[in-house]
């Protein structure tokens, strides 16, 4: 998988904050450019099952390229302790789990067994920006 870009924010808040070995990332909407994200509206609505699955990806891709920038490469992530999935969604709409396995697949597939990690998922009525997916993402840094 290519590395993502890290795309900065233009609003009053930071990417990432690291504590020793703890570091916290901002939510993540899938991002595709500084001002650009991949489908706007709630799934189930504006955003169907595929393309919420796609956004979850492409916000997890944008999780780990700030993984990576803040822990000097994404070989210094020693595991994902935990992510939380907002799903931005219509009143009927239930595969939430489905969203967020496409987030979880790709941290597996960046980083094998340690990209495993406890997950919560939530249904939301709406997410900054107008996006489908959020994703907040902890994880712990190798101590070298």
């Amino acid at each position: 998988m290519a590395p993502a870009e890290a795309f900065e924010t233009v609003f009053d808040y930071i990417p990432a904050a690291r504590h020793g070995r703890i570091l916290c990332l901002a939510g993540q909407i899938p991002k595709t450019g500084p001002q650009t994200i991949l489908h706007t509206g709630r799934v189930g609505e504006a955003v169907d099952l595929e393309q919420a699955r796609q956004s979850a990806t492409v916000a997890a891709e944008q999780a780990l390229a700030w993984l990576g920038r803040e822990a000097g490469g994404l070989s210094r992530v020693e595991r994902i302790l935990r992510v939380t999935v907002y799903v931005a969604v219509a009143d009927d709409f239930e595969a939430i789990s489905q969203v967020a396995d496409a987030a979880s697949g790709t941290f597996s597939r960046a980083l094998g067994e340690e990209g495993r990690h406890p997950r919560s998922v939530i249904g939301v009525a709406r997410l900054p920006r107008n996006a489908p997916v959020l994703l907040e993402v902890t994880a712990v840094l190798t101590g070298d």
